[in-house]
């Protein structure tokens, strides 16, 4: 049997070590807090991926807020170009029967009236010319069709159908009133009779 007080070989050699690494008192190994973190190359690379898409999607951004911007202003310049030229057409429309009574008056004017009160019938006159200057002025323009035109819907508006004799199907007969645009916009369709005949 072995003496329990007689130490193994192995034992005296795992002593030694211990006192060596007692005396040196640190280990040669370097601290965690010494030594910097050795960087991780994926990591980099995911970082850097990152940093592109966030710049694409704030270069997307900035693209659609310019875009924005831009049909923004183009919408507050058609608005305004609408509003110079069709602000008005509520007045307008107003003043369409004063024009119609203008021109009854005119139409009612015969010869021997003319030398009878050439003064009246000369205001009537240029009262309709100013009436007419300033229509032309704002951008209203008259709608007169003739007999025998051919009847358009958007611009004339059908006020009996008639089968005149001689007259194709479609064609103005008789114009009662005449019609207005403003711009491009219709103000009034003309009022017309359309004939019905179906030859």
């Amino acid at each position: 049997m072995a003496d329990p007080k007689k130490k193994e070989p192995l034992e005296d050699i795992e002593a030694a070590i211990e006192e060596i690494m007692a005396d040196q008192g640190k280990s040669d190994l370097p601290e965690d807090e010494d030594v910097a973190p050795e960087a991780d190359p994926l990591e980099e690379v995911d970082e850097v991926e990152a940093l592109r898409i966030e710049r694409d999607q704030l270069k997307d951004k900035f693209m659609r807020a310019l875009a924005d911007a831009e049909n923004a202003r183009k919408r507050s310049d058609r608005d305004r170009r609408e509003a110079e030229n069709y602000g008005g057409s509520k007045l307008a429309r107003d003043m369409l029967p004063v024009y119609d009574n203008m021109k009854r008056a005119m139409e009612a004017i015969d010869d021997d009236l003319r030398e009878k009160a050439s003064g009246l019938t000369e205001g009537l006159e240029l009262t309709m010319r100013e009436l007419l200057n300033i229509f032309s002025k704002h951008g209203i323009r008259i709608l007169a069709p003739e007999v025998g035109d051919k009847f358009d819907p958007i611009e004339h508006e059908a006020m009996f159908e008639a089968p005149v004799p001689g007259t194709n199907k479609g064609e103005i007969i008789q114009v009662m009133a005449e019609g207005f645009m403003l711009h491009d916009r219709l103000l009034r369709a003309a009022q017309v009779g359309v004939s019905s005949n179906p030859g």
